[in-house]
């Protein structure tokens, strides 16, 4: 729809004023109920987890239908508004930072179960149900959504699949990726297609593995339709000390070498420890340099025979003592301190980096033990909480953001952590995406041919470059309409005039 007219105004800023509203009046046509424009309202939107970073966007728009969510870019797409995709804003990459030049698209009032399907073991959501709520729904029936993020609580299923999300338990049962059976999504233009459903498997090219970690760059899912699992008869978690970190990650290694895949494996170091026994006091061994804490599940005789193997490997590397649970409610204690670590760390420092590098878990020993020295070479404190099993590291950088320095002193201790990272054969990032943290560190990783290629899928599905700008690539260059345009760091040349 395109309501837009040229206008002669008198000074440039007269000009975004009128642009500004013009833009407001008609999302508010569009979702009455749902546009929010007042300064002090666009406080709770200026940021995402990643907390160091803040923009006020030009307005927020709340749709409760998929039919909205399709007026709404619709209406951009016509206009050359710029959108920022947003769930419950729990990203730690910085993905759902708005532009000040743009609107921010918040889906969780999109938040509705559609349909519980035990028979095909599936459950079709829209993006704003929290991930947990899924569990929640059909847990009384035995089963359950298995990705588990720490953030589970709040972070919602449409984010989950933007950043293809993980968890504690993704070392067995896999990313979101894994546990996604179809989608329905939203194009610039607002045309609304399906990928994949319920059905196992789909004909054709794999529409749905290419949008699953795409940032909200190349459109808006406005309905998941995720695998639900049985589940498992039986379950123990393994807590398992040991001297030193390096010796944990050792015996990580040394697990996986020797055949055995827990459904978790997550380590935790004194720091972190420490933190999280003052917050939550869940009981962790005070003489431990570290912690790892191992789950496995399925039949009880196969549960009690895959706990004694970790336990020999642990020993055989140096663990001072193994502790199995004894019934769930432990077993829920020893991982209520792993997914509060986070919150932990605030007593800690003011502000916080939490990393997010995969590394080849034969190098965790050495990778581990070269950011404990990184960490006195830049004069700041590191917490090393990270899923083990399947090499993804979550090293927790603590600054003050007041004291001069510290911020910027954070960002070169945290890129130099994933330059190890790709430099041991690993990768920028696990499961918290690129979105601005990691942006301009993506040539670490990819050649230029490499980056154009993925540019070009971008390009494809939005031609316009209007779909989460500034994300994901160090610089973007696209095919629009009139000619070429580039956009650097999620700006183009004078990006507050009218395009008309």
């Amino acid at each position: 729809m395109q309501i837009l007219a040229r206008m002669q105004m008198p000074t440039p800023d007269a000009t975004i004023l009128a642009r500004r509203a013009a833009i407001i009046n008609g999302l508010r046509q569009l979702v009455p109920d749902g546009v929010v424009s007042e300064a002090d309202a666009l406080v709770a939107y200026d940021s995402d987890a990643l907390t160091a970073y803040r923009q006020k966007p030009l307005a927020v728009v709340l749709p409760k239908s998929a039919s909205q969510v399709s007026a709404v870019l619709g209406f951009c797409s016509s206009n050359h508004v710029k959108i920022v995709p947003r769930g419950a804003g729990t990203s730690l990459s910085g993905g759902a930072l708005p532009v000040g030049d743009g609107i921010v698209l918040g889906l969780s009032r999109m938040n509705k179960i559609l349909e519980i399907d035990l028979e095909n073991r599936c459950a079709i959501v829209e993006p704003g149900v929290t991930n947990l709520a899924i569990t929640r729904v059909c847990e009384a029936d035995g089963f359950y959504y298995a990705p588990d993020p720490s953030s589970q609580i709040a972070c919602t299923i449409g984010g989950n699949v933007a950043e293809n999300s993980g968890g504690i338990h993704c070392l067995k049962y896999g990313l979101t990726t894994n546990n996604l059976m179809g989608v329905e999504f939203a194009l610039i233009d607002g045309t609304r297609i399906r990928f994949g459903g319920k059905a196992h498997d789909s004909g054709g090219l794999d529409f749905l593995g290419l949008i699953t970690g795409s940032e909200g760059l190349l459109g808006v899912v406005t309905e998941v339709t995720v695998r639900l699992r049985p589940k498992p008869p039986a379950a123990q978690a393994l807590l398992i000390a040991f001297p030193t970190i390096e010796q944990a990650g050792a015996c990580v290694a040394g697990i996986i070498a020797a055949g055995i895949i827990p459904a978790a494996m997550e380590i935790m170091d004194r720091f972190a420890m420490d933190a999280i026994e003052a917050h939550l006091a869940p009981g962790y061994p005070s003489a431990a340099g570290a912690i790892l804490i191992a789950e496995v599940d399925g039949v009880d005789i196969e549960v009690l025979a895959t706990a004694l193997d970790i336990e020999n490997v642990a020993l055989r590397n140096g663990a001072l003592s193994c502790h199995k649970s004894t019934s769930d409610a432990e077993r829920d204690r020893i991982w209520a301190g792993r997914k509060a670590a986070f919150a932990a760390a605030g007593r800690i420092a003011p502000d916080m980096l939490c990393m997010d590098g995969t590394i080849p878990r034969r190098e965790l020993a050495a990778v581990l033990k070269c950011i404990g020295k990184m960490s006195t070479e830049f004069g700041l404190p590191v917490a090393n909480v990270f899923h083990a099993g399947d090499g993804n590291l979550h090293p927790l950088i603590m600054f003050d953001v007041m004291k001069t320095g510290d911020l910027e002193r954070a960002e070169e201790f945290g890129a130099a952590i994933l330059k190890l990272c790709v430099d041991v054969g690993g990768v920028l990032t696990g499961e918290h995406g690129v979105g601005v943290e990691k942006r301009d560190l993506m040539p670490l990783m990819f050649e230029p041919i490499d980056l154009a290629v993925q540019e070009r899928v971008k390009c494809a599905f939005d031609p316009g470059a209007l779909l989460n700008p500034g994300k994901v690539f160090p610089s973007l260059s696209a095919c629009v309409e009139g000619g070429a345009m580039h956009v650097h760091g999620g700006r183009m040349p004078f990006p507050n005039l009218p395009r008309l």
